[in-house]
């Protein structure tokens, strides 16, 4: 049976390898089943659900609202440009992968954007020196020390740890270029291959700005670690050929996007700058605030900076929309979920009380007036002699001191002179400057090492200003390595060297070192020196090594070598060209070259046709103000501060020579002359003595004062402007007079406790009581940063003519003239008219707001106008002008040697007045030069001369130095 069953087996096996082919053939039909299921029954929905890999909700960018004048002209809106944006869409294996991922994908994009003249966007304040060093581009400060603390990861200052406070542009350079960071460069057995690098975009060596720059976009990134797809700007106004070059390479460029984006445009007008701000990155702080209020702001956000786009930024931002993606694994957008869009909507606009024609007219007379008083106290001298001045109004500028502000005011970079494509004279004059830095070297080596140095008083001119600059600018407050926090001030040898000036500068800094007073960190950070003597001696080399790359000090020598003829005017002069400061086809370049036109008419010719202007020299003066004030409403019609800046270089993608060039400006742009500048008012308080002395019932109309010339009740007498003395006048004469010791006596009758003793609390308490009256103890309300004022607190009898301390700003002088032709009305002074949707519908208007209206005698006011027209009548700048003006001058005395500052306040039409002015010229000489101002503002507004008249664009020259204030 069992044989019988093995035959038919037999008989019916195959053999294995039909077998086999048979497995084979059922197997394949499995597969082409199950691939036929795959591709083209459910093909669609596997290859739906690969690529949709996640969805993200994206922002939807709102624009920012426009800003306009009084007559609904643009002041500053939007232009419609690309930005490139980075998004961290990537899966890694490893974090190493990621890193030369990023790093790859940031190092191509910069060279699309480089070869096109383009650049990334940010706000790292590490730069590339011209000696390509890493270092900081802002002061030691709360600035940099937040950026430190934003670098190291703290959400404090105060929790940086002590090595982080300290730490240098080189070290915070490789911690975020190491493996703690961003792995840019690795060494050792860390390092890249070169195949890794090379594919992944990256060459084998980085040049520091490459390495700066990369950090620079992974830093940006990083801000957003916290949302994965985030979206940051790394680059704004971006080219079309960048664009064009980026979405070419798209696909090997992973979570690069280009986008539509606006930018920031503001009128070409630099007098509007200072009222309008720019706008930039927001920074923590600002975002920690801002989201106070609103918190959608995003970490990459473009806020106002300064000026009305701050004040009013969360009316002009605007509201981002959103809307739901799906993106495949590489951040590809796949679909949009529509049914999740939320359109941005744009910021509104904001409409300014400001007339731009008015501003920018202001801001040109205030230029052509500085220059002419300027070129009207320029002397064809190397120095002036300070000792026989005994009237501010002699002072006169040397024109060397002209030349060598070109070079300390940095109009001409003195660092270019040693450039390797340096002009011939450019050159020379360096090759002259190391011969000197030599020389004085060794000066200061022999006075810091030698033995027994002399006194500082002993030293010669030069040798002082050079120990000053190390001890004072250098040392204390650049460096912060003699520790002001530290110094006893009663100290007898401390005393000896700021006060009596016995000791030399070894002898005080031997003896700061031996008292801790020295912070040796900057030169020792690893405080190796255990001794004073090894800690001075570091020092002194630490000196020596930093004045040779020092520009401050470098000036100072330019000074000194122009004061010996080393260099001459006629060198500087020509380096104008050099640099294209001013352009060589113009007709006195060859006349400069050739010896036909000497330096100082060549410069004496630019000032006047302003191709050079007071603001670049900084010489005084250098700057004024004026702001005109409706008096019906409070609304701030114009408001100029001259100097200005062009705010377009500031705004979206920072130009950051410009801004560093403007920071250190020693005519100030950024110091809004206008708002934050304080000084003495002058002769215009006596407006509020008068209100003092009449309401107190110190004088009345009737009432006759005996001007002597000299107001001796008081010690030290007190002289009256016209030193022969007015004889006798009265309130209304006086005020037209403007006589000192009229209003002396104010002062001096206010503080009478009895019959003979004089109260100075009681005098200064009457002052400030009717200050407040008028509202010139506090801020005038307008939207932009502006100085608190201050009612004089000393001397009280002169502070009556407006000396003492008092302290006030031309917008709350402005205001003061409004009350005066009000009669009273305090008004909150306002730039801002209306706030409008974006369709033009009117959400809110300003309406004018009386702060307090002052309650006193019509009669004092009618004294008070009649003084004030007076004065006008009395000074021949308003000869002829057209329309009738009241006003008060004011001439704010310093010292000897510094020119008086020049004011005036005033109204028109005197009549039924209209606009209410103040005006200031900082170190303007006299008040005579501020009625020219006057005159010139009252022409153009109430058209009383053809413009061109008025605006000539060259220095007005028919300057006045009358003081009769």
């Amino acid at each position: 049976m069992g044989t019988k069953i093995k035959r038919i087996y037999k008989k019916i096996s195959l053999k294995r390898t039909t077998v086999l082919i048979l497995v084979f053939v059922i197997m394949s039909v499995v597969l082409v089943r199950r691939l036929f299921d795959l591709q083209i029954i459910q093909g669609e929905d596997y290859i739906s659900k690969f690529q949709a890999r996640t969805t993200k909700e994206r922002v939807l960018k709102s624009t920012r609202g426009n800003i306009l004048d009084r007559n609904g002209d643009i002041l500053a809106s939007n232009v419609l440009s690309y930005s490139l944006t980075l998004e961290d869409n990537g899966t890694y294996t490893s974090t190493r992968e990621k890193n030369l991922t990023l790093n790859g994908v940031a190092y191509q994009v910069l060279q699309i954007l480089h070869s096109n003249g383009d650049d990334i966007t940010h706000s790292f304040h590490i730069v590339v020196d011209k000696n390509g060093e890493y270092a900081f581009d802002v002061a030691e400060g709360f600035t940099l020390n937040r950026f430190r603390a934003d670098i190291y990861g703290q959400a404090l200052i105060d929790d940086l740890k002590d090595e982080q406070k300290t730490a240098t542009a080189d070290q915070m350079m490789e911690f975020l270029t190491g493996s703690e960071k961003f792995s840019i460069v690795l060494s050792g057995d860390r390092a890249y291959t070169e195949d890794e690098l090379t594919s992944h975009g990256l060459p084998l060596t980085l040049t520091k700005q490459e390495m700066l720059d990369i950090a620079t976009i992974r830093y940006e990134l990083n801000t957003n670690s916290f949302k994965k797809y985030m979206q940051v700007t790394i680059a704004t106004n971006v080219s079309e050929k960048s664009v064009a070059a980026i979405m070419e390479n798209k696909t090997g460029l992973q979570g690069i996007d280009v986008v539509e984006d606006s930018i920031r445009q503001y009128i070409d007008d630099e007098s509007m700058a200072p009222i309008l701000g720019y706008t930039g990155k927001a920074s923590s702080e600002e975002l920690t605030e801002l989201r106070k209020q609103n918190p959608d702001y995003s970490n990459d956000a473009i806020v106002g900076k300064a000026g009305i786009e701050q004040y009013m930024e969360l009316t002009l931002q605007g509201t981002d929309g959103k809307e739901t993606v799906s993106v495949d694994n590489l951040g590809k957008v796949l679909k949009i979920d529509e049914d999740t869009k939320v359109e941005p909507v744009a910021g509104d606009d904001v409409q300014l009380t400001i007339e731009t024609d008015w501003q920018s007219a202001i801001y040109q007379i205030l230029k052509q007036r500085v220059a002419g008083v300027l070129l009207t106290k320029i002397d064809a001298a190397k120095t002036f002699d300070y000792t026989y001045v005994t009237d501010a109004s002699q002072i006169r500028i040397p024109i060397y001191d002209v030349y060598n502000a070109l070079i300390s005011n940095s109009v001409i970079d003195i660092t270019k002179f040693s450039n390797e494509d340096a002009s011939d004279i450019e050159k020379n004059l360096y090759a002259k400057f190391q011969q000197k830095q030599q020389r004085v070297f060794d000066t200061i080596s022999t006075k810091l090492n030698g033995s027994n140095p002399p006194a500082y008083k002993d030293e010669d001119e030069e040798t002082q200003e050079y120990l000053s600059y190390i001890c004072n600018d250098l040392l204390r407050d650049t460096l912060g390595i003699i520790s002001k926090d530290a110094i006893d001030t009663s100290d007898a040898t401390y005393k000896a060297w700021t006060t009596d000036e016995t000791i030399s500068l070894k002898d005080y800094l031997t003896y700061a070192t031996s008292q801790g007073w020295i912070d040796i960190s900057s030169f020792s950070p690893e405080g190796e020196y255990l001794d004073s003597e090894e800690i001075y001696q570091a020092l002194t080399a630490y000196i020596i090594d930093y004045l040779s790359t020092d520009t401050g000090f470098s000036k100072l020598l330019y000074k000194y070598m122009l004061q010996e003829d080393t260099i001459s005017g006629q060198e500087i002069c020509l380096v104008l060209y050099e640099q294209g400061v001013l352009d060589k086809n113009d007709d006195d370049y060859e006349n400069l070259a050739s010896g036909a036109m000497g330096a100082y008419d060549f410069m004496i010719n630019k000032i006047y046709t302003l191709e050079i202007e007071p603001a670049q020299l900084a010489l005084m003066p250098c700057s004024a103000s004026a702001v005109v004030v409706d008096v019906k409403t409070g609304d701030v019609v114009a408001l100029v501060s001259y100097p200005g800046y062009d705010n377009n270089r500031l705004t979206n993608d920072m130009d950051t020579d410009y801004y560093a060039k403007l920071a250190l400006d020693q005519s100030s742009p950024f110091f809004n002359k206008a708002t934050q500048q304080t000084t003495a008012p002058g002769s215009t308080l006596k407006l509020l003595s008068t209100i003092a002395g009449m309401e107190e019932g110190i004088i009345d109309e009737g009432t006759y004062i005996e001007c002597t010339g000299t107001f001796d009740y008081v010690d030290p007498p007190i002289n009256c402007w016209y030193k022969n003395g007015h004889g006798s006048l009265d309130i209304r004469t006086a005020i037209e007079q403007s006589c000192n010791y009229f209003f002396n006596m104010i002062g001096f009758q206010l503080g009478k406790v009895g019959d003979n003793e004089f109260s100075e609390v009681q005098s200064l308490n009457k002052l400030q009581e009717y200050a407040s009256l008028i509202g010139l103890d506090r801020k005038t309300g307008i939207e932009l940063s502006e100085a608190t004022p201050k009612v004089s607190d000393a001397k009280a009898v002169p502070s009556y003519m407006g000396q003492g301390n008092n302290l006030f700003t031309t917008s709350e002088l402005a205001r003061y003239a409004t009350v005066m032709a009000t009669s009273g009305n305090v008004f909150k002074l306002t730039l801002l008219d209306k706030v409008m949707d974006p369709k033009g519908d009117v959400i809110q208007e300003y309406e004018p707001e009386i702060e307090d209206v002052v309650n006193i005698s019509s009669n004092i006011w009618d004294v008070i106008h009649d003084g004030m027209r007076r004065v006008i009548q009395t000074h021949s700048q308003f000869d002829g002008l057209g329309v009738e003006v009241a006003g008060k001058t004011g001439t704010a005395e310093l010292d000897l040697r510094h020119p008086n500052h020049g004011l005036f306040v005033g109204y028109a039409p005197a009549s039924d007045p209209e606009y209410a002015v103040a005006i200031r010229i900082a170190n303007g000489y006299s008040s005579g030069n501020a009625c020219l101002i006057a005159n010139d503002i009252f022409k153009y507004m109430y058209n009383l001369a053809d413009k061109d008249s008025i605006l000539t664009g060259i220095a007005s020259t028919d300057t006045s130095d009358t003081s009769n204030d």
